[in-house]
């Protein structure tokens, strides 16, 4: 699946089925399910995981929690808007 197909995904009811824990996150969050996301990454311990389970806690305002999953996932948080982040990220493990 590549990024456009991903986008387009996020007018169906549910998630392509096959995907990482970290973009079924990305599209739960997209689709104003933030709990459910975060329940996909929280107990993953995997890098992508760790990156979206930062920028969930980054779109919630809670920094302190996001730079802490941004420094297990070894990443700093961004300087971009939380939307471009999001598209950052899908691209990133979509590419």
């Amino acid at each position: 699946m590549n990024f456009k197909e991903f986008h387009a995904s996020l007018s169906q009811p549910t998630p392509p089925q096959g995907l990482s824990a970290a973009l079924t996150a990305l599209w739960l969050e997209a689709n104003d399910q933030w709990e459910a996301a975060h329940d996909q990454v929280r107990d993953n311990s995997d890098q992508p995981s760790a990156w979206v389970h930062a920028y969930l806690h980054h779109v919630e305002g809670v920094l302190w929690n996001a730079d802490y999953w941004y420094g297990r996932a070894r990443k700093q948080r961004p300087g971009c808007t939380t939307r471009e982040e999001w598209q950052q990220i899908a691209q990133s493990l979509l590419d």
